[in-house]
């Protein structure tokens, strides 16, 4: 499970030497840190702007399986999923806080892995790791990340905001992310079975590193900076396209028209999902945990955005009482229902 060749237990160091030990290496790098980890609480300062801020609980059993989520991509996903709510709201991250709760059979080790990952996804983002806890769990691996974000009051974007005749768009692609799962919870369960067989994940890279290691949408943030955007509503791609698009509708009191011909697929998610007997735009509106962008512009901006291969206009804003509908390739409408994460589905 863990790639350590040695092992130190935890209870030889004690909390705050697990604390002192994890957090030596933390680097500050916001002008709004004034005191990070080492006292009571962190310390900020935010100057004319307005403070979002967002949390977030992976459980093991639940959110990852650590038979095949290595530790490091573990904790490198878990700040990545925080500061894509931030993104989300186009603001900038700047600080998170980081709680840990883990059984005896973690070493030292394994714990350093994890925030190993963590501080590689910090320094990518530009936030700072201000503070968190930790805790002995009975249940496993448990992470909790909260994020901190800024922007100023006229540039925030909230879900609720839309209007009809926006475009409705999307960042990347969708669905790679649950055809990565799928095919490692079948090299999981061939390996269960016989163990002499060992996972075979050659030429699926894409799908996979989609899984374990995904990007938050720091590129759209900064596009939209420089080209003078704000999406009139906006929400991450965390538990799937359709169920994104729903929350969109009901914060705003808004429909949609959704074409499926739109949706962007990449070519290796396609024939995965065939592979698997899947429907391809089933897992594109389903799957979950892409940390896409899905957002609403104006018409006047589509020139802004027209060129752009990473972004894809998929629809539009429509009243309310037309409901939100897929366009499906043959033109049939259909209501659009949300199959993707319940949180309570076990």
């Amino acid at each position: 499970m863990f790639e350590n060749t040695s092992r130190t237990e935890l209870e030889s160091l004690g909390e705050f030497g697990l604390i002192d030990h994890i957090t030596k290496h933390i680097e500050l790098t916001q002008e709004s840190t004034i005191k990070g980890v080492g006292d009571d609480a962190a310390i900020l300062e935010f100057k004319n702007e307005q403070i979002v801020v967002t949390t977030d609980m992976l459980l093991e059993g639940i959110h990852f399986d650590l038979a095949y989520v290595p530790l490091k991509h573990l904790g490198y996903k878990a700040i990545v999923a925080n500061v894509s709510d931030v993104y989300a709201m186009n603001a900038l991250p700047t600080q998170v806080l980081v709680s840990i709760g883990v059984s005896s059979r973690f070493s030292l080790e394994a714990v350093e892995e994890i925030y190993q990952g963590m501080n590689i996804a910090c320094k990518l983002y530009g936030v700072d790791l201000v503070g968190g806890d930790t805790s002995a769990s009975k249940q496993g691996l448990v992470l909790s990340v909260t994020a901190i974000g800024k922007q100023s009051a006229e540039k925030i974007v909230r879900r609720d905001t839309a209007s009809v005749n926006d475009l409705l768009c999307v960042t990347g692609d969708l669905g790679a992310a649950y055809m990565g799962l799928q095919l490692l919870e079948r090299e999981k369960n061939v390996y269960l079975s016989n163990p002499n067989i060992q996972p075979d994940l050659e030429g699926y890279d894409y799908i996979v590193e989609r899984q374990l290691k995904p990007e938050a949408r720091k590129d759209i943030f900064e596009l939209f900076n420089t080209n003078e955007i704000i999406p009139t509503s906006m929400i991450d791609i965390s538990d799937g396209l359709a169920s994104e698009i729903l929350h969109l509708c009901k914060a705003g009191n808004i429909g949609v028209n959704l074409y499926e011909e739109k949706i962007p697929i990449d070519p290796m998610t396609f024939e995965s999902a065939r592979a698997f007997n899947l429907d391809p735009t089933v897992c594109a509106l389903s799957g979950g945990e892409d940390y896409e962008l899905l957002f609403t512009i104006k018409q006047a901006d589509f020139e802004k955005i027209k060129n752009n291969p990473d972004i894809t206009v998929i629809g539009h804003i429509t009243q309310a009482s037309e409901g939100a509908q897929l366009i499906s390739k043959s033109g049939n409408q259909h209501n659009l229902t949300a199959q993707g994460w319940n949180a309570f589905k076990f």
